[in-house]
């Protein structure tokens, strides 16, 4: 199965949703589309189904032309973050729903609604009105009816997003398994650069209606092609600062230098942005490598989440964010001292393009 948007456009009354965009998704894994909110993913999926015409450019699938052609003319399914169920029916007769349609016999229809119900936790409420369900439940039941029609191309927006933690990180796993069972294309959006990771495949970042890099998503990860989709691919957002490159020092805007990485050996003297994401900047400083700089600043919010220490502070006028396992206690205004792993870092040029990493890059 092959999705490919050639030159594909999307205007709503003079304002537009999606600028001129040409991919070729793949044809198994999955195609994550990965931004923010009203970053244009479901403005894309929709020109995929054919909910949309494009207001220019050309949508082919498996090797036809498809402009134009109504979403009912399509084998598309597509799950919403908001959940939509048939309230009248119960649960087995809303999965069952678009295989009554397709005109299967009543074992055939078993035998595939079950597996899927079990799969996403619905197997003892078949019986049960979406309204004696949970929201939960509600939009598991939205997912299996999507499931278990076997489209040639699945789009799902921000599906998860309604679960229960424990429930999200088992179908992360899960849903990869059940779709490499058939090749068919699929299409996935999320918010979050760590579900993209955790589902692998390819990965379109997505900016403000527009598609800044495609790719596998591992290589988009450690090497973005420039500081929008470092930012993109980075939760909380990549932390950057201005530096002078002179020889094999970083001179920063206060004066301070640092010695830089084996990465960025060849890179020409002059101004960028250096880049590190948010995980590799440490709420403690220990000196016992030459790959770890100090950073100083202002704490202006601390929060424990989980297991975790998130710290926003001032760097040099630069809004910064530490994330570190374990209990870390700073207050509001305090000054405080923070290590930068320079080996994770990613250097920029002024105009945002990605100069080099300092190695890993992660």
């Amino acid at each position: 199965m092959s999705l490919e948007l050639k030159g594909v456009s999307l205007s709503v009354d003079g304002e537009t949703h999606i600028y001129e965009t040409s991919i070729a998704l793949q044809p198994t894994g999955f195609n994550i589309l990965l931004g923010t909110t009203l970053a244009g993913k479901t403005s894309l999926m929709r020109l995929m189904a054919g909910l949309v015409e494009p207001t220019s450019g050309e949508i082919w699938f498996n090797g036809q032309n498809v402009t134009g052609v109504p979403v009912q003319k399509r084998n598309v399914s597509m799950v919403y973050q908001q959940f939509i169920n048939y309230p009248n029916f119960n649960v087995f007769d809303n999965i069952a729903s678009p295989l009554k349609l397709a005109g299967l016999k009543a074992d055939e229809i078993k035998r595939r609604v079950e597996p899927v119900a079990e799969l996403l936790r619905l197997g003892p409420f078949l019986s049960r009105k979406p309204a004696e369900l949970s929201g939960g439940q509600q939009q598991r039941c939205a997912m299996a009816r999507a499931l278990v029609k076997d489209s040639d191309l699945v789009l799902l927006d921000e599906p998860l997003a309604n679960l229960d933690y424990k429930l999200r990180e088992e179908l992360r796993e899960e849903l990869p398994k059940l779709f490499s069972a058939r090749e068919r294309t699929v299409v996935y959006a999320t918010t979050e650069p760590s579900e993209a990771l955790l589902l692998d495949g390819y990965t379109a970042s997505m900016y403000e209606g527009r598609v800044t890099q495609y790719g596998p998503t591992g290589d988009i990860y450690r090497s973005p092609r420039d500081a929008l989709t470092a930012g993109v691919f980075s939760d909380p957002p990549m932390n950057l600062v201005g530096v002078k490159k002179e020889g094999d020092q970083f001179k920063l805007p206060d004066g301070a230098s640092w010695l830089i990485p084996a990465g960025y050996k060849n890179v020409p003297d002059g101004d960028y942005q250096f880049g590190v994401r948010s995980h590799h900047v440490r709420p403690h400083y220990s000196a016992s490598s030459v790959d770890v700089h100090a950073v100083h600043g202002s704490v202006q919010v601390a929060e424990i989440a989980g297991s975790e220490s998130i710290v926003h502070f001032d760097m040099l006028g630069q809004p910064w964010v530490s994330i570190d396992h374990g209990v870390h206690d700073y207050s509001v205004g305090q000054k405080a001292t923070f290590s930068v792993e320079m080996e994770h870092s990613m250097l920029f040029s002024l105009g945002g393009d990605l100069v080099a990493t300092a190695g890993q890059g992660l």
